[in-house]
């Protein structure tokens, strides 16, 4: 750290909301009750919502005096954050999710961590949590290398530089050189920051002993929604930057595709369009989902195994739920671009 760096420099915290009324408030305490002796404040940039969420924070503004908040009109994550952003006052930018809960530690923990490595971003491991056997099986899925592909902020790594950072600790001089989030983008807008701060020539740094509990949707439809956006958006950073992109966001619109092909030929085999050697010779395209399907049980009866049924069964649903309505969304993206896609698992039921 430098000699002249303020130990406990003042932080801002920026928070998304739209249609959060389950999980605000308890997102909110979590910041509130953050174990730091600097300046802090939380801006909560407000959408339009319409399950009480906006009273709820109208509210929690009028409690605390750290708490306000800046209207978010047009709904979209990226440009929410730049409007808090900009409403903030600190040199510290804290970037909080309303499905999030911030350990104590956290804010001094990553504030340190930023003196000491002289990085411009920080962040560490997402542990999601759940409270119905849905939710906890998703969130067994959001932690498994299995589920989103073993990215360091989900199974943990080494502490050290790292290709994105989950949620994000920063400082505010490099968040602004850099032209803060892509107001073009509706998902994958931290991925594109800190590709955008290491092509600056900064640091993102990956610290495992930063944790944050992450809450997954509650239901099958808005689990299935929000993965095909992700999948959508995903492809469009593709489209945007090619092999900058890891090789593992590939492997779920590979699985889709020899779905597809192997229900293609089974349709065609059932109905002899496809017979004798021909029909062999096309039995090998099966060879793919089978073993899919048969990873799929292994891990759900024994790499997971020490649950009750139907805890393993929900597990062995929720793990192609999120695979192949990513890799469908992908494929969406890739082939016609992300256009005005939008994650509705927020506002619809």
């Amino acid at each position: 750290m430098a000699a002249t760096e303020d130990p406990h420099p003042g932080v801002s915290y920026v928070m998304p909301v739209l249609n959060e009324a389950a999980y605000v408030e308890n997102a909110v305490r979590t910041v509130l009750s953050q174990d730091y002796p600097g300046e802090q404040q939380l801006i909560l940039a407000l959408g339009p919502s319409t399950d009480g969420t906006t009273e709820l924070v109208h509210r929690l503004a009028a409690a605390d005096e750290r708490v306000t908040y800046v209207n978010n009109p047009g709904t979209d994550i990226p440009a929410g954050l730049n409007l808090a952003v900009a409403a903030s006052t600190h040199p510290i930018i804290v970037r909080v999710d309303a499905h999030s809960e911030l350990a104590p530690g956290y804010t001094a923990r990553a504030v340190a961590t930023l003196h000491r490595t002289g990085a411009a971003n920080v962040g560490g491991v997402m542990e999601a949590s759940g409270t119905t056997p849905f939710q906890r099986a998703a969130a067994r899925a959001y932690n498994s290398k299995f589920g989103l592909g073993g990215g360091s902020y989900h199974g943990g790594a080494p502490e050290g530089p790292a290709e994105s950072a989950y949620l994000g600790v920063f400082r505010r001089e490099i968040l602004t050189e850099v032209g803060l989030y892509d107001e073009t983008l509706r998902r994958g807008e931290d991925w594109e920051l800190n590709l955008r701060i290491r092509r600056a020539g900064h640091v993102v740094w990956f610290d495992p002993t930063l944790r944050v509990t992450y809450w997954p949707r509650e239901s099958w439809r808005k689990l299935a929604r929000q993965f095909f956006t992700t999948g959508v958006w995903r492809a469009e950073l593709v489209r945007r930057y090619g092999g900058r992109n890891p090789w593992r966001f590939f492997v779920p619109p590979l699985l889709v595709i020899a779905v597809a092909v192997s229900v293609v030929a089974g349709v065609l085999q059932a109905t002899g369009v496809l017979h004798g050697k021909l029909s062999l010779l096309f039995s090998l395209v099966h060879l793919g989902l089978f073993a899919y399907v048969m990873l799929l049980l292994w891990i759900g009866f024994v790499y997971d195994r020490g649950r009750s049924p139907k805890d393993r069964w929900l597990f062995v649903l929720v793990l192609p739920t999120m695979h192949l309505s990513w890799g469908a969304g992908f494929l969406k993206g890739i082939i016609r671009g992300a256009g005005d896609t939008m994650d509705t698992s927020r506002t619809e039921g």
